[in-house]
């Protein structure tokens, strides 16, 4: 069995993944990025490829194909408008799940927050619990948002 090789690396870097990531999004989000969704993949994206200022995109490699992405970002859950920034956008393709590459991708996130300053990061889920708690995130509370429950987390940097 071969070795896989990961890498995680800041979108703005590499704009050539951005084709396969809007399809990674409209594929795993297709109420919200698709067809007769709200939302915009592409232009997310393009959002998320920033240098300096938040919203700041990653993208995660294996063997050179993007397959991964989360982003750091300064909008708050309307809920909870005085808690940034926001690990959000997190995703990880079906057939590269398991091999802890969202833990790296998270571990970018955290170390750019630690870098623009910020002593904790947050983030909603209702499928990445597990995840975040194996990773020495912290249980806050539940919110609804957008007709859905998310439990919000909080990981002290």
């Amino acid at each position: 069995m071969t070795r896989m090789r990961v890498s995680i690396a800041r979108l703005i870097e590499h704009p050539a993944a951005l084709p396969a990531l809007q399809q990674l999004l409209e594929a795993e989000w297709p109420g919200y990025y698709g067809p007769s969704g709200p939302g915009d993949a592409r232009a997310d994206l393009v959002a998320y490829s920033s240098a300096t200022r938040l919203p700041i995109g990653y993208v995660a490699f294996v063997d050179g194909h993007p397959c991964g992405l989360a982003a750091l970002k300064a909008e708050p859950l309307p809920a909870l408008p005085d808690l940034t920034p926001w690990a959000s956008a997190g995703l990880v393709a079906p057939e590269c799940r398991r091999r802890g590459i969202g833990a790296r991708l998270l571990a970018a996130l955290e170390d750019q927050a630690r870098t623009l300053g910020f002593d904790a990061i947050y983030s909603g889920t209702n499928t990445a619990n597990a995840l975040l708690e194996r990773e020495g995130w912290q249980f806050l509370q539940r919110v609804a948002h957008e007709g859905t429950e998310l439990s919000v987390y909080r990981k002290p940097l």
